[in-house]
C-alpha cells in the first residue's frame, strides 16, 4: 500500500486537475514523492494510432510496454480498480487520485457551483470542502468533521490533506 491515499472530486470543469498540479507541486516542494491517479469516464486513448506499442494491441496483444533511459508507459487492455492501481504505485509516494468519487478514501470535493452541492451528501469520507473565491455555500451543506476551505489557499489544502493521509497510514 502507498503511503498516503487522498482523493480530489468534483463534476467536470469545477477544477480538480487544475488543483491536483497545484498539490503535485506543493507536497513536491516538501521533499514528498506524489503519485497520481486520476479516472476519465470515457474511452481514451494513450497513444497516437501508428506508434509500435498501439500497432501491438491492435493486432492482439492485451498488454504492452515501452520505455527508453527515462521512462516507461505500460498500456493494458483492461480496466483497473483503484485498489489494483494503488497497489501498483510506489509504496513510499503520496496518491493523489483525482476523480473515483464513490470509493472510500479520505477526499475533498470542489464546488464551484449550487448544484456541486448535492455531493456533499451523497459521498463518503469527505474531510474537505473547496470552494471557488466567492463561493457561498448552502447552510449546514458541509459534511460533519469536514473543513472548508477556498481554491486558492493551496497551503491549507496541501497542509490538510498531507495530515489526513499521516493519520490514515497510522490507523493502518
Amino acid at each position: 500500500m502507498a503511503a498516503a491515499v487522498y482523493q480530489i472530486t468534483g463534476y467536470k470543469n469545477t477544477g480538480k486537475t487544475t488543483l491536483m498540479c497545484r498539490l503535485i507541486d506543493y507536497l513536491s516542494s516538501r521533499n514528498r514523492k506524489v503519485a497520481t491517479i486520476k479516472h476519465d469516464g470515457h474511452q481514451f486513448e494513450a497513444e497516437p494510432a501508428g506508434v509500435d506499442t498501439a500497432r501491438h494491441r491492435a493486432s492482439g496483444a492485451v498488454w504492452s510496454a515501452i520505455t527508453s533511459g527515462e521512462r516507461t508507459a505500460i498500456v493494458k487492455e483492461k480496466s483497473s480498480s483503484l485498489e489494483e492501481l494503488i497497489a501498483e504505485a510506489p509504496h513510499d509516494a503520496f496518491v493523489l487520485v483525482e476523480g473515483f468519487k464513490m470509493e472510500s478514501y479520505p477526499k475533498l470535493v470542489i464546488v464551484r457551483r449550487e448544484e456541486d452541492e448535492r455531493l456533499l451528501a451523497e459521498l463518503s469520507g469527505v474531510t474537505a470542502v473547496v470552494t471557488w473565491p466567492g463561493y457561498r455555500l448552502q447552510d449546514n451543506c458541509i459534511p460533519a468533521g469536514a473543513v472548508l476551505i477556498e481554491i486558492n489557499d493551496i497551503d491549507r489544502i496541501g497542509d490538510h490533506i498531507e495530515q489526513v493521509g499521516k493519520e490514515a497510514v497510522l490507523r493502518n
